[in-house]
């Protein structure tokens, strides 16, 4: 065979295996469809549903006399005092309650197996074998968690939105800085503070995904990143660390609450929404690194 001939084999070989949009949205849509059919993901969707539930009926009753939630005096997730008003105000409760522990632990769980499961199972390879590409496999995997983020933010709003409606009113709401808005703008604020809470976890999404990439245990890389998570948010409170805490991806997660001042404060929102971006570009590019290079043989 000539080098001309020899070359042609190699372009059209090339041409095969390279994969095309149609072919990359079909992996994507395999992926979430994978992933929202675990029991497991299944499980974790119903605990983040049920956080409001539980925490709606214990307001319920113990408002039932007449005293506030929270016992009057501050205690309890942001908003709590406020819900016996307005319904709406247990979105934004369950969503301060969930944010520090129950997301980024579902969110956690899902990134860590996400190439550590697949090795684990023995599937890594075969996914490779088709005209992937390690780099456009890690997107996916990637894409599909922040789907999930998106997904279980959304399930514990809507939960709570269900439940503030049928145990308290509904209507106006008073923001933090003490103006009224409308329900129909309360809402809107809500469903922006549900965005605003998602893309807050992209920073713990690039770290699970990294961490996936060191191992081949699903269940170790699960555990590591859900510990790293613990370790966080255990020295975000040490008030000896208040120098590096402003560069821990949790600290300014609450930050949302800001959206129900009037004005808006986008300060600490824009800080959150960049430190997301610096942790998701810092270890997604560890992640792609690792896994570019990484002996694939399970």
């Amino acid at each position: 065979m000539s080098r001309a001939e020899a070359e042609a084999v190699r372009v059209q070989d090339t041409a095969v295996r390279k994969p095309n949009p149609l072919w990359t949205f079909g992996l994507f849509r395999s992926e979430l469809l994978t992933t929202f059919r675990r029991w497991r993901t299944i499980a974790l969707l119903a605990v983040l549903a049920a956080v409001p539930i539980l925490i709606g009926i214990a307001i319920k009753i113990e408002t039932r006399d007449g005293s506030t939630a929270g016992g009057g005096g501050g205690e309890g997730p942001a908003f709590i005092s406020q819900i016996t008003n307005n319904g709406l105000f247990l979105v934004f409760t369950a969503l301060a309650a969930t944010l520090p522990f129950f997301l980024p632990m579902a969110i956690g769980v899902i990134a860590g197996d996400a190439i550590a499961g697949e090795a684990n199972a023995g599937t890594l390879r075969y996914l490779l074998v088709a005209p992937a590409g390690r780099t456009r496999l890690l997107l996916t995997k990637y894409a599909t968690t922040m789907t999930f983020c998106l997904v279980a933010t959304l399930v514990v709003a809507l939960s709570a939105l269900t439940v503030g409606a049928l145990l308290f009113p509904l209507g106006e709401l008073t923001t933090i800085s003490g103006t009224r808005i409308s329900f129909t703008e309360g809402l809107g604020r809500a469903f922006l503070i549900a965005l605003v809470v998602a893309a807050s976890l992209i920073g713990v999404a690039a770290l699970g995904l990294f961490v996936s990439t060191l191992t081949n245990s699903g269940i170790a890389a699960m555990a590591t990143t859900v510990g790293l998570l613990i370790t966080i948010q255990i020295l975000d409170q040490i008030p000896q660390l208040h120098a590096l805490q402003p560069y821990f991806f949790s600290h300014y997660w609450l930050s949302f609450a800001d959206l129900m001042r009037d004005p808006v404060y986008w300060d600490d929102l824009v800080r959150n929404l960049g430190l997301q971006g610096l942790y998701a570009a810092v270890f997604g590019s560890a992640a792609w690194a690792r896994f570019a290079a990484k002996d694939i043989t399970a």
